[in-house]
């Protein structure tokens, strides 16, 4: 999911006014590109891991989904607070200090002696890479200007993409040659390069004197989103038990108050309510999270059924799924080409119809479906549904909002996708806890429940966006 939202999050980094003259541009680039890749990868490495984490652990169905999950609680509620702390401390003290912060929780989460160690340090994981990506961004926008910086911010997305599809098998590799454990040393080699290139290289920082954060929204929004996910995971794997709803109703109140405490702060929170007095911005945050969620889910389930039900190796069930970062990394730019000439409203509405397709044609996954007839044509379907609705949804963001709140509306969007998956991850516990046949016929409820979230994605774009 992380990969194919990377071109809306770049649109932080393009509508920075900010320039600087760099001597050495190309290691500016890598430094931003070692440091986001190690979140990017993250985020899809750790799926192709789940079954060898639960044979580890003896862990059930909801652990599982937690170990997923803690690190995307974090990351969805404190994005965008990542992105006020780059500009009140700087970009590249935030980036070295997230960076070097992921390194030691990769580290921890590679010698966690319990399933409780483990996602504690998943849950750090989640918050350094709030810090560093947004940094990340931040840099390329401050250190290129005018065609360079379109230039590098391609080249940022082109690796993200290219990492995003070698990560899940670099990964499924090291798990069947010697431990899930090995998957998370990945980062510490990464780590320590981005830091010493962003040290030597990237220009200090300028004092911004930017505004107080919003910490009391940062503190609802985690609190919330937690308590909402912890009773959502339980409830769809375990029944749904008074604690779960009290935890639930909890969740919400806390969500509620993060949105009126949101209103009292005006253009000075992290997420500003302005926002939605645009029908557009609206229709397309509901459409970011319902398709974003079903991608989510997806992502998750896939391996794990092909490893658990269809007997796959770990690197056989990350192969699985390169087809959809190639796909979206290769047909992005002509889908971005064509919603300039006629506008993203068609794109966004018929793009997640054919992802709904795609979700259709995974009902053919299971114990005996053969890769390149049952696996294949799912995944290819879904990742030409993606392509032509990435970029055209990051045109829609910048159009659906005024110039002075581009970046806020970016990073909200990024955000709620990243939310969606949360979401969706903490549903599917019921499809997780299932065995043998039983989990191939759970994975089929889910396929075509994704698939009417993504028709209620396309429904959103034809009804909030203007023809």
């Amino acid at each position: 999911m992380t990969v194919v939202h990377s071109p809306c999050d770049a649109i932080i980094a393009r509508n920075q006014d900010e320039s600087a003259r760099v001597g050495r541009p190309g290691l500016v680039i890598a430094t931003t590109i070692l440091a986001s890749s190690m979140a990017l990868i993250d985020g899809s490495v750790v799926n192709v891991g789940l079954p060898a984490i639960g044979a580890s652990f003896a862990a059930d169905a909801v652990a599982l989904q937690w170990v997923v999950n803690a690190y995307l609680l974090p990351l969805s509620a404190l994005l965008l607070l990542g992105g006020a702390a780059g500009d009140r401390f700087g970009s590249r003290r935030l980036l070295m200090i997230g960076t070097g912060l992921f390194g030691a929780a990769s580290i921890a989460c590679a010698l966690a002696p319990s399933l409780a160690w483990l996602l504690a340090a998943r849950f750090v994981q989640g918050v350094s890479a709030a810090l560093l990506m947004p940094g990340s961004l931040a840099i390329l926008g401050q250190s290129f200007s005018g065609g360079a910086k379109g230039r590098a911010i391609g080249i940022w997305a082109a690796a993200g993409a290219a990492g995003g599809a070698l990560g899940p098998v670099l990964g499924g590799w090291l798990i069947d040659a010697g431990s899930w454990r090995l998957i998370f040393l990945i980062n510490v080699p990464l780590a320590a390069a981005a830091i010493a290139l962003a040290y030597r290289y990237v220009g200090a920082d300028a004092d911004e004197g930017a505004g107080p954060l919003d910490a009391t929204g940062a503190v609802l929004a985690t609190a919330g989103l937690g308590l909402a996910t912890w009773a959502l995971t339980e409830g769809s794997a375990r029944g749904w038990s008074l604690a779960a709803l009290v935890a639930l109703a909890a969740g919400g109140l806390l969500l509620m108050v993060f949105v009126f405490a949101e209103r009292r702060l005006g253009d000075r929170a992290m997420m500003p309510l302005t926002l939605f007095a645009s029908p557009s911005f609206v229709g397309l945050t509901i459409l970011t999270f319902l398709l974003y969620g079903a991608l989510g889910g997806l992502f998750v389930l896939v391996p794990y059924v092909l490893i658990e039900a269809g007997g796959y190796s770990a690197t056989q069930a990350g192969a699985a799924l390169l087809p959809l970062p190639l796909v979206i990394a290769l047909a992005s730019p002509a889908a971005g080409g064509l919603s300039g000439r006629i506008g993203p409203r068609s794109l966004l509405v018929i793009g997640p119809i054919i992802v709904a397709a795609g979700f259709l044609l995974a009902l053919r996954i299971g114990s005996e479906a053969n890769y390149w007839t049952g696996v294949l044509p799912a995944m290819v379907v879904i990742a030409v549904g993606m392509a032509g609705a990435v970029a055209p949804l990051t045109t829609a963001v910048l159009m659906s909002v005024d110039s002075h709140h581009v970046g806020a509306a970016s990073g909200l969007n990024s955000a709620v996708a990243r939310t969606g998956g949360l979401t969706a991850t903490a549903l599917i516990g019921s499809v997780m806890s299932a065995a043998g046949p039983g989990l191939v016929s759970a994975f089929g409820v889910a396929a075509l429940v994704g698939a009417a979230l993504c028709a209620g994605a396309s429904l959103s774009a034809w009804l909030f966006m203007p023809r």
